[in-house]
């Protein structure tokens, strides 16, 4: 039974940074460079996905010859990584469930399908890197999401068990690998996704991340009542 949470975990793009137009300006720009007719829509029929994972589909559906992955992979997130540096914003509201969930001493996760490099920058970039009580990337991982593995692993090291966990996500990908794990979920579709039927298995339907925080404070609150 689901009782009071114990801990919060996020999941990053797309959640706490406004990066999903940067990740599709790096992977036309980079999936292009070597002979990919690559476009926005190819882009988002892989969000939430592992990126290597991304490179290697690709590479496999266009049947490029002679590219290594692992150089594909790391010339994309050179680009998107200057991208953020530049461009980088914070997702509106992002901050505020933050900052509520550390006034309630909550326990405060990332658990990501990105890589630790590109974690590192995201975090620096919204200067946030000392104040996650755990930080999980899937990037080496056996299974990336929906695999629930990765949510489960940061539990763990928060020290809390999985239904005592909440998490905030923005893929189809995510809140299948978050209710695989057995929390509860918020699921905050872009506009282009929202209509897809796979998010009903989330908990919570949310606009946007200030509706998360309006949501989670009127579910705390009946758990007070």
């Amino acid at each position: 039974m689901f009782g009071s949470p114990k801990a919060l975990i996020f999941d990053m793009d797309g959640v706490l940074i406004d990066s999903e137009p940067l990740w599709r300006k790096a992977m036309i720009i980079g999936f292009n460079n070597v002979g990919m007719k690559f476009t926005e829509e190819d882009c988002r029929k892989t969000t939430g996905m592992r990126f290597r994972e991304v490179v290697d589909l690709w590479l496999n559906h266009y049947n490029i010859k002679g590219v290594d992955p692992i150089q594909l992979e790391k010339d994309v997130l050179d680009i998107l990584i200057s991208l953020i540096e530049t461009e980088g914003e914070a997702m509106p509201g992002a901050l505020g469930v933050f900052n509520y969930a550390k006034s309630l001493k909550l326990k405060i996760g990332l658990a990501t399908s990105s890589s630790t490099r590109l974690v590192n920058v995201v975090l620096k970039k919204l200067a946030l890197d000392t104040s996650f009580d755990a930080i999980v990337s899937a990037e080496l991982m056996v299974y990336g999401k929906p695999h629930p593995e990765v949510f489960l692993v940061c539990a763990h090291q928060l020290g809390a068990l999985p239904h005592q966990c909440m998490v905030i996500e923005d893929s189809v990908n995510g809140v299948i690998a978050a209710k695989a794990a057995q929390m509860k979920v918020f699921a905050i579709p872009d506009h282009e996704h929202k209509m897809r039927k796979e998010f009903g298995a989330a908990d919570y339907f949310c606009e946007n991340m200030n509706d998360v925080l309006a949501q989670f404070k009127e579910l705390l609150k009946a758990k007070t009542a």
